[in-house]
Order: structure tokens, then sequence, then C-alpha cells
């Protein structure tokens, strides 16, 4: 009997404690008023920017911080890019999907948004680029500051991962 008294307190206190916030979302009246303030003021529909989501940053000239200094990319080497899946399926799959934003961003298309040197640093030396390279620290907060695991790929895996991530469209 004595938690059930308990229980039913617990229950009119969240009930209690959910009504009359003065943040409610807007009801139709707002939405009507906003429609018709919009129809007053169209300038002001065609000066908002959109903002730009943290993985939409272009930087092509950022490098990152870490052992990779500079990278050349001539012809797809498919040896190398099917070295570059495997090692990402067996270290990299658990909190990154090719298909989707998951834990951790998507690399599909990552080079049209950063540089070869960016990604390569990034896998090796995720806990630097976090504290210190402007892109890799808004990544960090927009996946809820998950942190980039260090997998410990020497510069040949890390190379063929990039490889294969020029595989991904």
């Amino acid at each position: 009997m004595k938690f059930r008294n308990i229980l039913t307190l617990v229950a009119l206190a969240l009930l209690v404690g959910c009504g009359g916030s003065d943040n409610k979302a807007p009801n139709n009246n707002t939405k009507t008023v906003k429609k018709a303030a919009v129809k007053k003021a169209p300038t002001t529909i065609k000066t908002t920017k959109k903002v730009a989501r943290n993985d939409d940053v272009i930087d092509l000239d950022n490098k990152g911080l870490g052992p990779i200094k500079s990278v050349t990319l001539e012809g797809l080497d498919q040896t190398m890019a099917d070295k570059g899946k495997k090692l990402f399926k067996t270290k990299c799959s658990s909190c990154h999907k090719t298909n989707k934003k998951f834990i951790g961003p998507n690399p599909t298309g990552i080079l049209k948004r950063r540089s070869p040197e960016w990604v390569m640093n990034m896998i090796m030396n995720p806990a630097e680029m976090v504290k210190k390279d402007p892109i890799a620290k808004q990544l960090f907060i927009k996946f809820n500051g998950s942190p980039m695991a260090n997998q410990n790929l020497t510069k040949d895996e890390t190379r063929a991962v990039l490889e294969y991530f020029r595989t991904l469209k």
C-alpha cells in the first residue's frame, strides 16, 4: 500500500509539473500571424541565409594536425581501396555508416569538404584534432561529444581508408 501511495504521488507530481508552461509550441493562431507577417515583408525571406550544418563546412585548405603533411591523389587504386574498405568495416563501422549519419559523420563525399591530409590526420590523431582544429571541434559538438576513437592505424592503413572514401558516392 505504501508503494502505491508513493507511485500515485510521483505520477501526480509529474502531471502538475508538466502543465501550464509558458514555453508552449506555437498554436495555429501564431502560425497564421507569422504567415501574414511574411506576406507583408517578403524581403525578410530573401535576405535570410540558411545556416549551414557543421558537416557542410567546406575547407579544402585545412590540413589538420598530425603526421600527414601532404597527400597526392592520382588515379584510384582499387586494391588499396579494397583494403581500406575492410579496415573501415572492422575499425570504423561501429560509429560511422556510409549511407547515413550515425554516432559519427558519414564519410561519403568527405573529400569534397575536407583535404585528404585533414581526413588522414583526423583518423590518426583524433584527440589533438578535437582539441585544436576548429572543424573537428564543431563535429565533436554536433555529434553529442562522442570522441573519435584512435584505432592506431598506420599511415599506409589510413591511406587505404582514404582511398576507400574516394569510392563512396
